[in-house]
């Protein structure tokens, strides 16, 4: 079976190493990887303009997010943006919340995990292989708890202090997953939603090795949704991605690999056997189903 598409180097988005520690995408757009996972910085950094946070790494990386923002702006953000609250996404969101004093934004569908309301569901250790997965049963999923600061994303799919962007509901590696999509430049911030290097290999995570995958597969617990979330990302035409996981990526190359994901999904991302292949977890759900 295969499990990734190569990209290869002309598929790659060029960046800058920036001073602040930061890698220059575009001039409003950088991203820090953070051990295994990245974050990244929308905003320009001269200037008193607002800038946004886009998920807080793990429970280890609040000094170093903070010591690249003060570096590159000078000034806490307008808040902090979730594309999901998984643990290397949300690791350091309340310490980073508390400490800039700002709001954090999520889809309601995600809200459960980060107001101490919900577990997520387990991992599971038998699909993909490598020790990532293996691991898997060991990384954290209990709820972040951070009390009002967190708040629902809009309705109208606007994002708060990031005009020009809106988000897409893109659940399956979890509920209230959401991605991030400018269309005057195409540019489009997926989270997990799927990602550029096998992240269930500890080798492919430390060399970052250019691939397209579907989300991880070890904490994926409903394959439908994420089928239906890579399709309509697909559809957008990006001319350049950012993941959770692995390098940013661009251009014809990136898209062709993109669709052939979207086409041939269940062959290349979902796992032929597993606790959730055929038995999604259901999510926690709000009393608001304007967002269902």
């Amino acid at each position: 079976m295969v499990n990734q598409i190569p990209l290869h180097q002309a598929d790659l988005a060029p960046v800058q190493e920036a001073a602040d520690g930061t890698r220059k995408i575009l001039p409003d757009l950088s991203y820090r990887r953070l051990a295994l996972v990245n974050v990244v910085f929308v905003g320009t950094p001269s200037g008193a303009g607002d800038w946004v946070l886009i998920d807080a790494g793990l429970p280890t990386s609040a000094e170093t997010i903070a010591t690249c923002a003060e570096k590159r702006f000078g000034r806490r953000p307008a808040a902090i943006v979730m594309t999901h609250a998984h643990f290397d996404h949300a690791g350091s969101v309340k310490t980073l919340a508390q400490q800039w004093d700002v709001p954090v934004y999520a889809h309601p569908l995600e809200v459960p995990y980060l107001n101490g309301t919900s577990y997520y569901p387990p991992a599971d250790p038998t699909v993909g292989g490598g020790v990532m997965s293996l691991l898997s049963p060991l990384f954290p999923r209990s709820p972040v708890d951070l009390g009002p600061r967190v708040r629902p994303l809009p309705f109208d799919g606007s994002i708060p202090h990031m005009p020009g962007w809106r988000w897409i509901h893109t659940p399956g590696h979890a509920p209230g997953h959401v991605s991030f999509w400018r269309e005057s430049d195409r540019t489009l911030i997926v989270g997990d939603a799927f990602v550029t290097t096998g992240q269930e290999s500890a080798y492919e995570v430390a060399m970052q090795t250019p691939e397209m995958h579907g989300p991880p597969r070890y904490l994926t617990p409903d394959w439908d949704e994420a089928e239906k979330s890579v399709a309509a990302l697909a559809a957008l035409e990006p001319e350049l991605v950012i993941t959770g996981h692995g390098r940013p990526a661009k251009g014809a190359g990136m898209r062709a690999a993109l669709h052939r994901l979207a086409q041939d999904f269940v062959e290349i991302a979902v796992p032929k056997h597993g606790r959730y292949v055929d038995d999604p977890a259901q999510p926690s759900r709000p009393d608001n189903d304007a967002y269902r």
